[in-house]
């Protein structure tokens, strides 16, 4: 479905990119979210992913998948948007973690997960949502970060550990 898109893009139906809009959206969002840690900073992240990913989508090889190639523009620029804005994080061992209330158990569990995440590391929390969430296998997590196999496990396994302590601490 995805190249039949983008086909349409490349011979000049412009109106064509809103599939990806409408499809991807949402994981992008979530994926700039877990780097920038700020709404607005990830609504501007995703709005200029999606920007770079119509203006290069000639350089795209269709052997390729759409979603590894533009889910690395997505965090491209979120760890560009970090650096220029010179944001940094403060570290989670002295922070108090307020907690979203919802409806169920299940949900507020959910939740407070997502709120944690809030507190990691850009790239631990990145690479949680890419393996947990978005259910990316290792090779497809080091193919859209750019980092190699073993950064991607290391980074993973000290992000459960991390999680983890925050989770003990504040529960």
């Amino acid at each position: 479905m995805d190249d039949f898109h983008i086909d349409k893009i490349l011979n000049g139906d412009k109106q064509a990119f809103r599939y990806f809009v409408r499809q991807y959206k949402d994981i992008a969002y979530n994926l700039a979210m877990s780097i920038v840690k700020n709404t607005h900073n990830a609504e501007d992240v995703v709005q200029e992913a999606f920007i770079k990913a119509f203006k290069g989508l000639k350089s795209f090889k269709k052997n390729a998948k759409f979603t590894s190639w533009f889910y690395r523009i997505v965090v491209n620029e979120a760890f560009m948007y970090l650096r220029k804005n010179k944001i940094d994080f403060v570290d989670i061992d002295n922070q108090s973690i307020v907690l979203a209330t919802e409806e169920t158990k299940e949900n507020q569990k959910w939740v407070s997960v997502q709120n944690f995440m809030l507190y990691l590391n850009p790239k631990e929390s990145l690479v949680l949502s890419l393996f947990y969430l978005e259910e990316k296998k290792i090779a497809e997590i080091s193919n859209i970060t750019g980092w190699s196999i073993s950064n991607v496990k290391v980074l993973l396994h000290r992000a459960r550990k991390n999680l983890k302590e925050l989770l003990n601490k504040n529960l």
